[in-house]
């Protein structure tokens, strides 16, 4: 009961700052944030937000961003939910936050203007992202982001489940256990084409039926391109084209079929047109494809070895920037249906690994800023268990060069894992989703798990060590320590007599979250710092 209290406490607190329940348009969460749909993102009082205690950061992107972390999001969303619900039947809309521009500077660089630049940066790439690839990039992620739980849930099943089966325990308990990992995974295109057809505008449970002829065991009867098909041949990747496909055949039969045969005709013929294209088309085209993706992951890292983990590792975090990132999660679930887990995931995670490294190094560089240190002590526990947006968006992104900093972080613990995949230990992870300590429960490979779980926890210390060496000297010039490395005791003793919240002021430093200063499409205004 207290734990529901703390979750609808917290989302009472979250609704009045992000302009109550009228300016709210549509609610929604992957693993880590609450992610909002408004209609006036003006109303929103950012710094507020961020000082609330079990929020870890902000992120602006398609949607506004609340990031609460792991299992606490999934619990504090339907109170939320319920709360706009009631706002919506009593409350009048709200009116605009009001700024205070006489409020007292602050003469330091504090961790709420570092925060600042970190969302004004994100707010510029967010603008370079608006591409039609990078939106599509967006709908597949949209796609495959509501199945992780599943496949969290069913990977560490599947983990307890060879445990006990190496162990040889429980065999009485082992048979259910594997259904229960299985079970999912041999239907996961079914809810891949459910998905896509809601996300493309069509009708979900048509792309479902369509996918479903991917995994019907009865295609194995049929014939095309001169081979038999096989039951679950292309995957999630068959899944997706077919149900894309099933979309464009429906709202073509809505256009030319007459209303009253409509409800008759337009699901005959999508699931006639497009299942068809799928069985003598798709399903091979797919196949081909997916195989040719665990193909090249397992040739690219048994020759790169270290090298192809160094710069998968390195890149991860730009790529994350530059919203690229999402590409690489059906090629996850594709690697995870053939061979029961994605041998890239582990790589890629050490990217948090220097992360993490390097905000530790910012911590020691940055002994008087106590501003800072204060956000570093509260979001590395997120960071160790792979939630790293509080650290990148406020502190390493905006310093700039503990940013470049963490990615060698990254490079070096990827490079780690990569040189025994091609030393013959492969390392990888049964679902998507976590990283950080959080991947422990979900990893496998060819070897034991023990070896398995060494391999990886090497990676993650190679990453630490890496980043905060890199960051600790190569991370700041003397400008930059200058700058940030400033006792904040006099801003927060005015802030506690005030009882408001840092505003940047002084003529001459940079804008602060409230100084009327921060539009996120000016860089001079909100620059990385280098």
């Amino acid at each position: 009961m207290a734990t529901e209290d703390k979750n609808r406490a917290t989302a009472a607190a979250i609704l009045p700052l992000v302009g109550g329940a009228a300016n709210v348009a549509s609610i929604a969460h992957c693993m880590t944030r609450l992610r909002l749909g408004l209609h006036d993102r003006s109303l929103v009082d950012d710094e507020a937000l961020k000082a609330l205690p079990a929020v870890m950061g902000v992120v602006e992107d398609d949607t506004y961003q609340i990031v609460l972390g792991p299992g606490t999001v999934a619990r504090v969303t339907p109170e939320f939910e319920h709360l706009v619900e009631e706002g919506r039947e009593a409350a009048p809309a709200p009116a605009a936050a009001s700024t205070d521009s006489s409020a007292p500077a602050v003469s330091a660089v504090s961790a709420e203007e570092l925060a600042a630049q970190g969302a004004a940066i994100k707010a510029q790439q967010k603008a370079k992202n608006t591409t039609p690839f990078k939106l599509f990039l967006r709908r597949i992620a949209n796609i495959f982001v509501p199945l992780i739980p599943a496949l969290i849930g069913c990977g560490i099943i599947a983990g307890l489940n060879g445990l006990l089966v190496n162990l040889e325990w429980l065999p009485a308990v082992t048979p259910a256990l594997a259904a229960m990992a299985s079970g999912f995974m041999a239907l996961i295109a079914v809810f891949v084409g459910y998905n896509t057809a809601k996300e493309f505008g069509g009708t979900p449970i048509l792309g479902g039926a369509v996918a479903a002829i991917i995994v019907f065991p009865g295609v194995a009867n049929i014939d095309a391109f001169g081979q038999t098909l096989s039951p679950g041949q292309g995957g999630v990747l068959g899944a997706l084209g077919a149900a894309v496909l099933a979309v464009y055949v429906e709202k073509w039969c809505r256009r030319w079929v007459p209303e009253a045969l409509d409800v008759l005709v337009t699901p005959t013929l999508t699931v006639l047109i497009s299942g068809l294209a799928t069985i003598f088309g798709l399903m091979y085209v797919a196949g081909e494809i997916s195989s040719a993706i665990g193909t090249f992951a397992d040739w690219l890292l048994s020759n790169g070895g270290a090298g192809a983990g160094f710069v998968l590792g390195g890149l991860f975090l730009p790529l994350v920037m530059l919203g690229l990132h999402q590409a690489l999660i059906p090629i996850h679930t594709t690697l995870i249906e053939q061979q029961g887990y994605t041998v890239l995931l582990p790589i890629l995670a050490m990217a948090g690994a220097g992360q993490v490294g390097a905000a530790m190094a910012v911590y020691v560089r940055l002994p008087r800023n106590e501003s800072i240190r204060r956000t570093i002590r509260s979001a590395l526990p997120a960071g160790l268990l792979g939630v790293g947006e509080p650290l990148i968006y406020g502190v390493s992104l905006p310093l700039g060069r503990p940013f470049v900093t963490a990615c060698v972080g990254g490079a070096f613990g990827g490079g780690f894992v990569g040189l025994f995949h091609q030393l013959g230990d492969t390392v990888g992870s049964t679902a998507i989703g976590p990283s950080g300590w959080a991947l422990f429960p979900l990893l496998d490979g060819n070897h034991s798990l023990g070896s398995t779980l060494a391999i990886y926890a090497g990676g993650l210390l190679a990453g630490y060590v890496a980043g905060f060496l890199a960051t600790y000297f190569f991370g700041f010039g003397k400008d930059l320590l200058t700058e940030f490395n400033v006792s904040q005791e006099p801003a927060a003793s005015t802030i506690a007599a005030t009882g408001g919240t840092p505003r940047e002021t002084t003529p001459g430093t940079r804008g602060g979250p409230d100084s009327g200063d921060t539009d996120p499409g000016s860089p001079e205004k909100a620059p990385v710092r280098v």
